[in-house]
């Protein structure tokens, strides 16, 4: 039973695929990475990933979909029937993110709920979030709240659900992360000694590149870190950009529209950066900024009880502004797996809603007991100590994601060639500014950089560094 779905034209698509790129890695991963590699240097080191992997990796997804006219179980078969398995190996990574995104989106839920009926303290004080995502009841109520509102939107299908809520979201997102950026650089902060520390100066901690003390291997270290952060902000080589092409009208200018969706989700990133890191550089000093993926629910909430009063109400309409982003994101990932499974087992759109939202129910129940009832840590090869939630995260992010993308560099780059790319990009006879340097790139440059990637992400070659 196949169900006739597509966007309504350029604004809707790109309103959707930047919401889906638009998430919490953005608001979250974005920021705690940069704190961590130097500042400017990784956000400069970033800036030229994206205008040069995340283009070609982008513009091949969305490419792939329109040209088949089929989700990304489906359209890499269609390409080369011998490369049919490489879609079964894209509809994994939605599979595995599914489990653990909605469990994220329940943590914001809490933080939001907490700051709009109470003064937000508790949430600053030390412990709070360990007690709060180790209980066994709360962190599934909210996930439930979170997940619910998710499938709904989902329910509601492309043009009416996905487009229509993406259209409202995302412009009220962007206003909200301007106004909470240009407030914390308004910030400063006298410490018990006398040192004064301003917003400025954070803003300067964050867009000057240091370069003091660096070396190869820690470069290396930085440009892994900005390549994993492109996979997970674009949201490429996980099916869903394959699916969002393939609801692409033929007339849509998809040069354009790329172009669109890397400035909307860059923008959205860099003013992330920031809104957070001159806040915490100013409260917190660069010791609240080396904090890493805890910055959010740990140093922010010390960050918005230092500010007094104003604290609550920005707090309030941060959790809410990433909330919206973590909605925008979970809602493209349910998408995917819907769409895959009705032309997998032909059925309409409302019974895989419930199915997958079943599916995506009971898995985020096991990922929230994976702090207390099945609590473990099991040790990555990455060298980091991993729970139920990072491990789904390190499989689908670190060792697929690469994997993914190092096959369809050579997909397209050696076997169907990049012509067949370049040719749907330009298939009005729009100009494809950038079709040389995507013909290099994915010929030459990406798979050999993924492979590197792939090898080093899952700690094969520890030994170069």
């Amino acid at each position: 039973m196949k169900e006739k779905n597509s966007f309504s034209g350029s604004i809707g698509f790109v309103l959707a695929a930047a919401g889906s790129a638009v998430g919490v890695g953005n608001i979250w991963r974005f920021p705690y990475l940069c704190a961590k590699d130097g500042g400017g240097l990784f956000l400069l080191v970033y800036l030229v990933l994206v205008l040069t992997f995340g283009f070609v990796l982008l513009t091949t997804d969305v490419a792939i979909g329109r040209k088949t006219k089929k989700n990304a179980l489906k359209a890499f078969g269609a390409l080369k029937k011998r490369w049919g398995f490489l879609g079964y190996l894209t509809f994994l990574v939605p599979i595995l993110i599914m489990t653990y995104y909605s469990v994220i989106g329940g943590w914001i839920t809490k933080y939001f709920v907490s700051y709009v009926v109470s003064d937000g303290s508790a949430l600053a004080e030390d412990g709070y979030f360990t007690s709060f995502i180790t209980s066994k009841v709360a962190p599934i109520v909210f996930m439930l709240i979170f997940l619910a509102l998710t499938a709904w939107i989902v329910y509601r299908g492309v043009e009416k659900g996905i487009e229509k809520f993406s259209s409202f979201i995302m412009p009220g997102l962007i206003v909200l992360i301007v106004v909470i950026a240009v407030f914390s650089l308004t910030l400063s902060h006298t410490d018990a000694d006398g040192t004064v520390r301003t917003g400025m100066q954070g803003l300067m901690v964050y867009l000057k590149p240091d370069f003091t003390g660096l070396t190869v291997k820690r470069f290396l270290e930085i440009l892994l870190d900005a390549m994993s952060q492109l996979f997970f902000s674009l949201s490429v080589s996980m099916g869903i950009m394959v699916t969002y092409g393939s609801y692409v009208k033929d007339d849509v200018n998809l040069s354009k529209a790329m172009n669109q969706i890397e400035l909307f989700d860059t923008g959205v990133a860099v003013l992330a950066g920031m809104m957070i890191i001159p806040a915490v550089f100013v409260f917190l000093g660069t010791d609240g900024m080396a904090s890493g993926p805890s910055l959010i629910f740990i140093s922010l909430p010390k960050v918005f009880q230092a500010m007094g009063g104003a604290g609550r109400i920005v707090a309030a309409a941060f959790f809410l502004m990433l909330g919206f982003a973590a909605l925008t994101s979970c809602v493209s990932v349910m998408e995917t797996l819907v769409a895959n499974c009705m032309e997998l087992f032909h059925q309409p759109r409302k019974k895989m809603c419930g199915l997958i939202g079943l599916y995506s129910l009971v898995t985020a129940v096991v990922i929230c007991l994976g702090y207390n009832v099945f609590y473990f840590e099991l040790k990555l090869p990455n060298g980091s100590a991993a729970q139920l939630l990072d491990l789904m995260d390190y499989i689908s992010n670190s060792f697929l994601m690469p994997f993914i993308s190092l096959l369809t560099s050579i997909l397209i780059g050696w076997v169907v060639k990049p012509h067949w790319i370049i040719s749907e990009v330009e298939k009005n006879g729009e100009h494809f500014r950038r079709a040389r340097l995507y013909y290099i790139m994915i010929r030459y440059i990406v798979p050999p950089v993924m492979l590197i990637l792939f090898l080093v992400s899952t700690g094969f070659v520890n030994w170069l560094f």
